[in-house]
């Protein structure tokens, strides 16, 4: 399918979509979130993508919301439209791994899209931050939501409320990236952790990344609980037998996602 706001390639197992309005800091417009969408319909929907690797270009992942198209809506409109609900949380319920590889700005719905993967990866040169206060509005995308529960709700407060950048190095402090790797070779590290990933066993990715998340939604014992389950059904996978087997045989898993 061809794409006017994001490029899309595959690299072996691995997914790489580019949002692509560099002259407008990669801008969220609606046409861009709902080209997104339906890429990630496809790669999901293809049996040999292991994992999906999102970034952008040197100066920006994404600077935001396209403001321009969002100034001139009203209550009404914004409420009866469902404004940034549909394809937006496209992202966020992927089943596949999703790696959010980071440079430059990550700002309001830039930042929250980041949020919604499941790893992050941050260029040295990242700067993340919800300025959504300094126009006028809030964020709404889920950033009073899932940077709390990232970095905690003194600084998450502190970011939401003054619009404050946060660079690479405290967003890893902080927790909201997983590690920082040179700008230049981001790109690569983010396809060879999505490459590993897709080689592993399917339903046991799968089965792991539900399970992380899950930790968000109920309580400790609840969620060991669902762990549990979750842990006991994969012996019920050929890919358990195989990875035991290989670990024990001292060779390299063929795991064939059954």
């Amino acid at each position: 399918m061809t794409y006017e706001t994001i490029l899309t390639e595959t690299r072996g197992a691995v997914a790489l979509i580019t949002l692509n309005r560099p002259k407008a800091l990669n801008a969220l417009s609606a046409q861009l979130v709902k080209e997104l969408s339906d890429a990630l319909d496809g790669y999901e929907a293809d049996a040999a993508i292991g994992a999906i690797v999102l970034t952008g270009n040197e100066r920006a992942f994404a600077a935001g919301a396209d403001i321009k198209e969002m100034q001139s809506k009203t209550y009404v409109d914004a409420y009866l439209q469902d404004f940034i609900t549909v394809h937006w949380e496209r992202t966020a319920k992927c089943r596949k791994p999703t790696i959010a590889a980071v440079a430059g700005f990550a700002l309001g719905g830039g930042c929250e899209l980041a949020m919604m993967c499941d790893v992050i990866l941050a260029a040295d040169t990242a700067k993340f931050g919800q300025p959504e206060i300094t126009i006028g509005t809030m964020p709404g995308a889920g950033g009073t939501q899932r940077l709390t529960r990232l970095v905690g709700k003194a600084k998450a407060m502190e970011m939401c409320l003054t619009g404050r950048m946060m660079d690479a190095a405290e967003a890893e402090r902080s927790g909201l990236v997983s590690r920082i790797v040179p700008a230049a070779t981001l790109i690569e590290e983010a396809l060879k952790v999505a490459g590993a990933i897709a080689a592993l066993s399917a339903p046991a990715v799968y089965a792991a990344k539900e399970s992380v998340n899950r930790a968000y939604e109920t309580t400790l014992a609840e969620g060991v609980r669902f762990e549990r389950r979750i842990f006991h059904s994969l012996f019920a996978t050929e890919d358990q037998k195989e990875g035991m087997r290989a670990f024990v045989e001292k060779r390299p898993a063929a795991f064939k996602n059954r």
